[in-house]
C-alpha cells in the first residue's frame, strides 16, 4: 500500500468536503435536506472507493470530486434560481394539518402514523391535538406547529408591560469545575465567584453540580445532593 498517495487522497477529500460545506452553508444535520445527505453519502462512497483501489490515482480522485461539486453546485443554484427547480429536487412543505383537519392523505404519503405526530407534538411542549390549528412538514423532515391563539402563552407585547431586556445566563460551575473562560466573558474573578458561593453558604464549589448567573437574576445553584437518587422515581 502506497501510505503516502493515501495520505494525499485524504488531503484532498477533506478540501473538497470543506469547499462543499461551504457551499451548502452552515447548517445542522436536522437542516439538511434529503439532497444535502445524499451529497454527504455520495462523499463517503468516493473516498472509500479510492483510499482501497491502488489504481486509481490522485489526479483520478480529484477529476471525480470536481465533477461531483460541480454538480452539486449546479443543482443548488438552480434550487435557488427556479421555483419550480426547488419543488422538483427539494419538494415542498407538506400541510398534515390545515385549520384544525387532518389530511390522512398526507399522512399516508409520508409514512407518518398518529402516535409519531403526538410524541413530535410533545416533545414542542404541545400535550393535546385540540391546540394546533396548523402543521407542516418541511422539506429537511422537521415540523413547523402554528396552534391556536387561544392557546398560545401571552407575550410582554400582549399585556403593554415595559420589560427588561436581559442577556444570556452564563455556566460559572460545572461539576464542581470554575469555568474561567466564563468568568472572563464577563469580567468577573474567580475570587468574586468564590465569594459569591461562601456568601449563598456553600463552603466550596466541589460540591456544586450546576451554577449560572446572569446580571438580572443573579445566581442559580444546584448541589449534588439536588439530585434524583435511584428509585425515587418508579
Amino acid at each position: 500500500m502506497d501510505y503516502m498517495t493515501n495520505a494525499i487522497k485524504l488531503v484532498v477529500a477533506l478540501l473538497a468536503l470543506l469547499v462543499i460545506v461551504r457551499l451548502l452553508g452552515r447548517k445542522e444535520l436536522a437542516e439538511m435536506t434529503p439532497f444535502d445527505i445524499v451529497y454527504l453519502l455520495l462523499f463517503g462512497g468516493i473516498v472509500e472507493e479510492t483510499l482501497f483501489d491502488s489504481s486509481i490515482s490522485v489526479w483520478n480522485l480529484l477529476f471525480t470530486l470536481a465533477v461531483w461539486a460541480i454538480l452539486i453546485y449546479l443543482i443548488e443554484k438552480i434550487a435557488q434560481r427556479s421555483d419550480k427547480g426547488r419543488v422538483l429536487l427539494m419538494g415542498r412543505p407538506v400541510y398534515l394539518i390545515k385549520d384544525g383537519k387532518l389530511d390522512t392523505e398526507a399522512f399516508r404519503k409520508n409514512a407518518l402514523e398518529m402516535e409519531q405526530l403526538r410524541i413530535m407534538l410533545r416533545q414542542s411542549g404541545i400535550f393535546s391535538l385540540r391546540e394546533v390549528k396548523d402543521l407542516l412538514i418541511e422539506t429537511n423532515g422537521s415540523f413547523s406547529i402554528n396552534t391556536y391563539a387561544r392557546y398560545k402563552p401571552a407575550t410582554a407585547g400582549d399585556l403593554h408591560l415595559d420589560v427588561a431586556e436581559e442577556d444570556p445566563s452564563v455556566l460559572l460551575i460545572d461539576r464542581g469545575t470554575v469555568k474561567r473562560e466564563m468568568l472572563r466573558q464577563i469580567g468577573k474573578r474567580e475570587e468574586w465567584l468564590l465569594d459569591a458561593m461562601a456568601d449563598l453558604g456553600f463552603g466550596g464549589v466541589q460540591d456544586i453540580l450546576y451554577c449560572e448567573w446572569s446580571a438580572m437574576d443573579g445566581f442559580y445553584v444546584r448541589t449534588k445532593d439536588d439530585t434524583m437518587r435511584p428509585g425515587e422515581i418508579e
